[in-house]
């Protein structure tokens, strides 16, 4: 679509939804992802660790995400980046199968920022376009 041309009113919409379900899923894939990793797959130590509770802070949100408040998206954009640096530390220093958690953990956190970046400054276009219109 050329940069001149339009957008349809629908399509913002569907675009604000596309990236809401996009974030929601990849925080769900965070949240099963650090259960798994630190309960079966790769725990620290055998038969599981407290680190399990790491995906606590990640459930906080899932609610506010699928509400769709805004100041959720935006403090969950900053959030993730806990999440990325442990997983590139990790990434780094861990054996085979937690470094390929690790890589994992590291696209599902950049997958989530790109989601709700865009979520927000979507929601923040067609919030001006309708002031506009008005």
């Amino acid at each position: 679509m050329p940069a001149s041309a339009p957008l349809s009113p629908a399509q913002p919409a569907a675009d604000v939804a596309a990236t809401r379900w996009l974030a929601v899923a990849s925080l769900l894939g965070l949240i099963v992802l650090s259960l798994a990793w630190e309960l079966w797959l790769a725990p620290l130590r055998p038969g599981g660790s407290w680190l399990a509770l790491k995906c606590l802070p990640l459930a906080l949100p899932l609610a506010g995400l699928l509400k769709r408040r805004m100041y959720t998206y935006r403090w969950v954009s900053l959030l993730v980046w806990l999440y990325f640096t442990e997983g590139v530390v990790r990434a780094w220093s861990d054996a085979a199968p937690g470094r390929w958690l690790a890589l994992a953990e590291v696209g599902l956190c950049l997958l989530l920022f790109v989601a709700c970046a865009l979520h927000v400054r979507l929601r923040q276009r067609a919030a001006r376009a309708a002031a506009l219109a008005a």
